[in-house]
């Protein structure tokens, strides 16, 4: 059925039956009294109906006038209510954020850093979602997500958050993957492989020469995590293109040597990936903003190499 009258005329009714005068609902509502009766009269024109009886002392509901009230009355309310909850949530440090991330960030340092967050801020909760695939955003309610490389999405903002920076490894018991003297080799020599890069982009360190691998044939184990694939290097089964924060404590611990030392891996960027700029929940802005603060933080990959 074709609603033939103005809802936000019955809304005004509804003022004014709750304020009990014309003049008080207009000061509420902050409009003039003439634009409100007005407004009022064209509902009972639309409905053909009289809802009150009006005379210079006071307002008088008719039958029809109590019926409408009495049924728009709780909707009202309730929307109300609603209204004054979606308020809070905009305003409060409290409630759910959901957010996918991939497992080697989540390893290293997200992880660590939404326990400090949820430390700082005991009402709010997360629902974090592990996937080194990019999933489907709208379909899981993601609010925020933390993705390496290509975003992948047009229609979302993408934040820079930290850089990631890789170099090429081997078992420190094989000696023999040490002496290789330029990438064009590693077509030779069993790989280690991390899902879903598909090339190895290298460039020297002073940034002049480049090479592209592309593992394939000579790939011995390819996997889709980093931690996974540094187990793999340690046990000697093939050459990795690493993440420093993942190869360089292995180094120094005796477990794995750099091969090819003045090349290094392109760096990757990841990023936070929200959906709306202005109209954000307090909660997520209070992470977004945490989240980037913290990796202002974070060593650089020349600070990596240094130490």
């Amino acid at each position: 059925m074709e609603i033939k009258y103005s809802l936000d005329d019955l809304y005004l009714f509804w003022h004014v039956c709750r304020a009990g005068s014309f003049s008080k609902a207009a000061e509420l509502l902050q409009m003039p009294v003439s634009t409100l009766s007005r407004r009022v009269s064209r509902l009972e024109q639309d409905l053909d109906l009289r809802l009150l009886h009006r005379d210079a002392h006071r307002l008088q509901l008719t039958s029809a006038g109590e019926q409408y009230l009495q049924r728009c009355g709780p909707l009202f309310n309730e929307l109300g209510q609603v209204s004054a909850s979606l308020d809070q949530e905009a305003r409060d440090a409290s409630g759910l954020i959901r957010i996918t991330a991939p497992v080697g960030v989540t390893r290293y340092w997200l992880g660590e850093m939404l326990n400090r967050f949820l430390q700082q801020y005991p009402a709010i909760d997360i629902d974090l979602m592990l996937s080194n695939n990019n999933l489907d955003m709208v379909a899981n309610q993601i609010d925020l997500a933390i993705r390496v490389g290509d975003p992948g999405l047009d229609n979302w903002i993408a934040r820079p958050l930290m850089d990631f920076g890789f170099i090429l490894c081997a078992a420190s018991q094989r000696p023999q993957w040490q002496a290789l003297s330029h990438p064009r080799e590693l077509d030779q020599q069993p790989l280690v492989a991390v899902s879903p890069i598909i090339n190895w982009d290298l460039e020297t360190t002073d940034g002049q020469q480049h090479y592209r691998v592309l593992p394939a044939a000579n790939t011995r184990v390819r996997v889709n995590d980093y931690d996974i694939a540094t187990t793999a290097v340690k046990n000697g089964l093939g050459i990795g293109l690493l993440p420093c924060w993942l190869a360089l404590p292995a180094i120094r611990r005796g477990e794995l040597v750099r091969v090819l030392p003045q090349w290094l891996g392109l760096r990757r960027q990841s990023c936070l990936l929200y959906r709306d700029r202005d109209h954000q929940p307090y909660r997520l802005r209070l992470l977004i903003d945490f989240l980037l603060q913290q990796a202002q933080q974070e060593p650089t990959l020349e600070e990596w190499l240094e130490h």
